[in-house]
C-alpha cells in the first residue's frame, strides 16, 4: 500500500446510536468493517484520522440548508455526547482528530495541509453517510490529487439503493472500491 492514512468520518453518537437525532439507517451495521479496516491501519501503524462534525452550540456555523433542524434538534454540539465519537472507535492518542462544519473534511479544516505534511499519498475512506459526507470529502480529495479508495461495507447511508448509487458515481470518477476483506491484499 502506498503511504496511506485512513479517515473515519462521522462516527459520532448524534449520528450511530438509536434515536439520535440525525441517526444514519446503516450505520450501526458498518462498525464491525469499519472496526476491522482500524485494526489494519493500527497493527500497520499507519495513520488515521476521526473526522467529526461539531458545532457551536448556538448554530451560528450549520449550514444553510439543516439551520432549521438544528433549532428543533441540535447535533454534534461541542463538547456533548452526541458529538464523541462512538465507544468502539475511540480515537488512540497517536490518532488524528480534526472537526469539521460541513459535509467535506476538506473544507475550512487542516486536513490537507497535515496529509501534505506527513506525506500521505492515497486516502482510504470508511464512515457514514454515503451521499453526504462520504460522497463530497472523496469528490474534494479527487480534486486535491489524492488518489482514493472507499471502503464498500465500511461506509453507510440512509438506505441500500442510495448507498449503491453513489458508490457507482464514485466509481465513476476513478475512485478504487474495495471491501474490508480486501485491503490487507489491496497493493495500493
Amino acid at each position: 500500500m502506498k503511504q496511506a492514512a485512513l479517515l473515519i468520518i462521522d462516527m459520532q453518537n448524534d449520528f450511530v446510536l438509536e434515536g439520535a437525532p440525525l441517526r444514519v439507517a446503516q450505520a450501526r451495521s458498518v462498525v464491525p468493517k469499519i472496526y476491522e479496516v482500524l485494526a489494519e491501519f493500527r497493527k500497520k501503524r499507519l495513520s488515521v484520522f476521526h473526522i467529526l462534525r461539531i458545532h457551536r452550540r448556538d448554530g451560528s456555523d450549520v449550514e444553510i440548508t439543516r439551520q432549521e433542524l438544528f433549532r428543533k434538534h441540535p447535533f454534534a454540539v461541542e463538547g456533548t455526547h452526541g458529538a464523541a465519537v462512538i465507544e468502539e472507535l475511540t480515537p488512540f492518542p497517536d490518532e488524528y482528530v480534526i472537526p469539521k462544519i460541513r459535509m467535506s473534511a476538506f473544507i475550512g479544516t487542516e486536513l490537507d495541509l497535515m496529509l501534505r505534511n506527513i506525506g500521505i499519498e492515497e486516502l482510504v475512506v470508511t464512515g457514514i453517510q454515503t451521499p453526504n459526507c462520504i460522497r463530497t470529502t472523496v469528490f474534494d480529495a479527487i480534486a486535491y490529487n489524492y488518489p482514493v479508495v472507499l471502503v464498500e461495507d465500511a461506509v453507510g447511508a440512509q438506505s441500500d439503493d442510495i448507498h449503491r448509487a453513489n458508490l457507482k458515481d464514485m466509481a465513476n470518477i476513478g475512485v478504487k472500491i474495495i471491501k474490508a476483506q480486501d485491503l490487507i491484499a489491496y497493493p495500493g
